[in-house]
């Protein structure tokens, strides 16, 4: 209701997996008559803005555009909550997130931003196999963080799965470069499964993986038109290549290209496209967590009250000063000035009298300052 008010939305659209119906029938009779909830199937990547949009709206974004030039503004369900919290002056001081795979007890969990995810992981009972491996952010858009025991939590973190060291995802991502060219060049045969596949081809966006991987054959500048638009979901290479390639890291780095060269194009825009084949090609959950080797770690993760609360009163915390979009926060502390959870610590700076983008930064715990850096601010207890 607050983001609702604050944007003038006249009605608010609430995108709910079908498969969640429990929950759909608690909530719909709760929900003002400007809310609505929309059912939807549970398929990979249904929480991609671009897609959240046709499913809910049926309007389609166009390439390399925001939602907002379609007349809709998209949020998650965390946003929203912290929305809510600071219309009530409750500021951003945790972060919701899950630790699953190879642990004592997957869980989800508030942990204190700054926090290591090694607390983290330590709060879920720890790891059940030897030096195990962690990523960050999804087995789909996530990365794998080499150093647990000192990468902190920030404001979008937002998942660690431990994974075993020969874990066929973990292989896959650490796949040397050069090495990923070298094979994609020998064993790509043109299908194009990659293209008819895309989410973002499918909403007639000018993406078109195959052709990226074609493109290794003339240089490593070719620039294919295009890339530039590639949203990196992964499924080009998680489920379409039938050849095992990766897709996605070719198209990724084509894109990295594109934007550095600075070249515009007027992207081909095929409107109706969503409507002829987006029911026919969505990828389910179910089938994408097999081929990914995750099946063994499709687990309930269950909210866990006790253990966060255990969790927030770790002794230290750093908190890094760009968490978000824009330029990194100014401290408004000093080392051995002493804070309380909530009290704010840095904020957004002025360049030629003008504010930069950004957003506050707030301590998570209570204690002293002890440390601050062009990059992150240490609190202890």
């Amino acid at each position: 209701t607050a983001a609702a008010e604050m944007t003038g939305a006249q009605r608010v659209v609430i995108g709910l997996k079908r498969k969640y119906a429990d929950l759909i029938d608690l909530l719909t009779p709760q929900l003002p008559d400007f809310m609505e909830i929309c059912p939807l199937a549970d398929v990979y990547p249904s929480g991609d803005e671009f897609i959240l949009v046709y499913e809910t709206l049926g309007r389609v974004i166009p390439p390399g555009g925001l939602p907002i030039q379609v007349g809709a503004v998209v949020l998650n369900v965390e946003t929203a909550f912290n929305i809510a919290n600071a219309v009530q002056n409750v500021p951003v001081t945790g972060k919701f997130l899950t630790v699953t795979g190879e642990v004592q007890t997957p869980m989800s969990l508030f942990a204190p931003i700054g926090a290591t995810f090694a607390d983290c992981i330590a709060a879920a009972g720890g790891s059940t196999v030897k030096d195990p491996v962690c990523l960050v952010g999804g087995p789909m858009m996530g990365r794998l963080e080499d150093h647990p025991e000192t990468a902190r939590v920030t404001k979008t973190t937002g998942g660690i799965i431990l994974l075993p060291q020969d874990h066929p995802l973990v292989s896959r991502m650490r796949t040397p470069w050069n090495n990923t060219v070298r094979i994609a060049k020998s064993g790509c045969d043109q299908c194009s499964h990659c293209t008819e596949m895309c989410p973002r081809n499918l909403l007639g966006h000018p993406v078109e993986p195959h052709k990226a991987m074609r493109s290794l054959l003339f240089g490593s500048d070719f620039l294919v038109p295009g890339s530039q638009f590639c949203s990196g979901c992964g499924l080009c290479s998680a489920i379409s290549c039938p050849e095992g390639l990766d897709p996605r890291s070719v198209i990724q780095a084509n894109r990295k290209k594109w934007l550095e060269s600075g070249r515009k194009i007027e992207p081909i825009f095929r409107r109706n496209r969503a409507d002829l084949h987006m029911k026919n090609r969505q990828t389910p959950i179910p089938r994408l967590v097999h081929r990914l080797g995750l099946t063994d770690y499709d687990v309930h993760a269950d909210w866990n009250e006790a253990v966060s609360r255990t969790l927030a009163e770790v002794s230290e915390v750093r908190i890094s000063l760009r968490q978000h979009i824009g330029a990194p926060c100014v401290p408004t502390v000093r080392p051995g000035d002493e804070v309380s959870v909530g009290d704010t610590i840095a904020i957004p700076g002025e360049k030629d009298g003008k504010l930069q983008l950004g957003a506050a930064i707030h301590a998570s715990i209570d204690g002293r300052i002890v440390e601050i850096t062009d990059t992150e601010c240490v609190i202890r207890k």
